[in-house]
């Protein structure tokens, strides 16, 4: 499998509701190597990457399972839990989830995470 390496930062929810501004007003434009995914806190990117995500994102990327129920038979876990965190990830753009044959399909996009963050001046 080709590895794709995601650049994720964190900032406040504060700083990045300015910095959204500031692109929306034209103020700022982003630069192309600065992370697109932005968490509010190392806690809640841990809490994304966690362990147990990290093991289900394994498991796909070495069974290639071609539906919810395969995976599901595969983890042991409900459906319904992962259904929830698929799409937390897919949020995240680090799970694509697509239709395949009337089953929704899980592929891996990212198998690499390069964090960037830095702390506010007082």
């Amino acid at each position: 499998m080709k590895t794709k390496t995601i650049k994720v930062g964190i900032m406040s929810l504060s700083q990045y509701k300015k910095r959204t501004i500031a692109i929306a007003k034209g103020e700022y434009t982003p630069k192309k190597d600065e992370p697109k995914i932005w968490f509010e806190s190392i806690k809640s990117m841990a809490q994304i990457l966690s362990t147990q995500n990290q093991e289900l994102l394994k498991v796909i990327i070495d069974n290639n399972p071609h539906s919810l129920k395969e995976l599901e038979e595969l983890t042991g876990r409900a459906k319904s839990n992962l259904s929830r965190t698929l799409k937390t990830l897919e949020r995240y753009g680090i799970v694509e989830l697509h239709k395949q044959n009337n089953a929704l399909v899980p592929k891996v996009k990212a198998t690499q995470f390069q964090v960037e963050f830095g702390f506010e001046a007082a």
